[in-house]
């Protein structure tokens, strides 16, 4: 009788192991077909993907630095311009 119950548990075991694994099979095909759908419609969206934010904001940045450099560069010679024309 022992024998028979531990087989039996046995059974029931290795069912509910295969059962389990079946599970772990499907969630990760539906993740999948969840991820491929997300995917899908924010290339749908046209939304911009962080790496491209990103790099563009750094040229923007970039930009404003050598504005900015350029504006002193402008603003020193405009200096220099006006007390040249003083002499006249």
């Amino acid at each position: 009788m022992t024998q028979t119950t531990n087989r039996f548990f046995d059974e029931l075991g290795r069912l509910m192991n295969d059962a389990a694994g079946a599970a772990q099979g499907v969630k990760r095909e539906v993740d999948a077909v969840v991820r491929n759908q997300a995917e899908k419609i924010l290339n749908d969206l046209d939304i911009v993907k962080r790496e491209e934010f990103e790099a563009v904001k750094d040229m923007a940045r970039l930009a404003r630095e050598e504005n900015e450099a350029l504006k002193a560069r402008i603003t020193a010679l405009e200096a220099k311009l006006g007390a040249g024309n003083t002499d006249g």
